[in-house]
């Protein structure tokens, strides 16, 4: 417990005293310092940006998506009827398109409000959910605030998963031209590292929701994860397969919310604040972690089973949002090498 309170204390004082830059790493050529910008939420050389939230699409017409190689993090929900949606988040790198955008969910208010003041990019929300979502700390930038020119409707795929945002020029309208507030990138709890003791290799992780699942491969030449979706390749709009060095599967609580979609469908409420379990993936294998978020306004806290602080890869991060347990698969034993006997 000690171990867990020093490692919020250390979160807090970061958070409050040190700002993007503060925290860069130097560099010393040539007798001179070399200011190295990283990008918090990965810890690669990138800016700092302002944090765009979009909501996308992750039902098969919604595939291949857009843009999503160059999010920070990118969370998995679950949705009305098991089925999944995205909430991405980029803060450094802004792709010319993302997408398909889809709505909003409750759910989204929650998992955001740990980033401060988000731009929130979405297409449409249930009438009876927009008071609550008005009343959160959210830059609203949905379509229905913005021009067909900056959410645009392609002609290559169909409704309602044919919508594309351009998130540079949403950007623009909203911060440089109508002045609106957005926060600036900070840490929401990870921490980078080396990979603990404890980790063990494995062949390949399996996630399912009821409707919806993920697979991973470890790639050596690639050092990522390569993800899978239903069963094939997750392949983005260039053709390449989508994957991250570091793949956090977060076993939280799934509880009825008082909203459902059109045919009676109850959407499920995530429940990203309190403590629970999960693993993560990096370096390709699996350790088991802990997780604590004491509030929605604060990060999330991942430890080892001693206390320590779980460290994750430099890179992207997925998160995947679950009550299931995942299909682990180990490597097969080396043929040489003896069993061992039971006494």
């Amino acid at each position: 417990m000690k171990k867990i309170l020093a490692a919020f204390s250390i979160l807090i004082v970061l958070s409050s005293c040190a700002s993007p830059n503060e925290s860069n790493n130097s560099a010393e050529s040539a007798g001179e310092i070399k200011i190295v910008e990283k990008n918090v939420l990965t810890n690669l050389p990138g800016k700092n940006g302002p944090v765009l939230a979009v909501k996308i699409d992750d039902t098969p017409p919604g595939h291949p998506q857009v843009g999503l190689d160059l999010a920070s993090v990118i969370y998995i929900e679950q949705v009305e009827g098991g089925l999944t949606r995205i909430a991405a988040i980029f803060t450094d790198e802004i792709p010319p398109l993302i997408g398909p955008v889809r709505s909003a969910r409750v759910s989204d208010i929650e998992i955001l409000a740990q980033y401060g003041r988000v731009g929130f990019a979405y297409s449409g929300a249930q009438s009876k959910f927009q008071r609550e979502l008005s009343a959160a700390n959210l830059e609203n930038m949905s379509a229905e605030r913005n021009p067909p020119s900056i959410y645009k409707s392609v002609n290559d795929r169909y409704a309602p998963t044919n919508m594309m945002l351009d998130a540079k020029a949403l950007l623009t309208k909203t911060i440089d031209t109508e002045g609106k507030k957005i926060d600036i990138v900070k840490s929401v709890g990870w921490q980078f590292g080396e990979i603990a003791d404890s980790a063990k290799r494995v062949a390949s992780v399996l996630i399912k929701w009821p409707a919806s699942k993920y697979g991973l491969t470890w790639s050596k030449a690639e050092k990522r994860w390569l993800i899978s979706y239903d069963g094939k390749p997750d392949l983005d709009s260039t053709g390449k397969q989508l994957g991250s060095p570091n793949f956090v599967i977060q076993k939280v609580a799934l509880t009825n919310s008082i909203y459902h979609d059109k045919v009676g469908g109850i959407t499920p409420y995530i429940n990203s604040v309190g403590i629970g379990t999960g693993y993560l993936l990096r370096d390709g294998k699996i350790i088991d972690v802990n997780w604590q978020r004491p509030s929605a306004e604060v990060g999330t806290i991942w430890t080892l089973a001693d206390g320590n602080v779980a460290n994750f890869a430099d890179g992207q991060v997925w998160i995947a949002l679950t009550d299931n347990e995942p299909t682990i698969s180990y490597p097969a034993p080396h043929a040489s090498a003896q069993p061992t006997k039971s006494k």
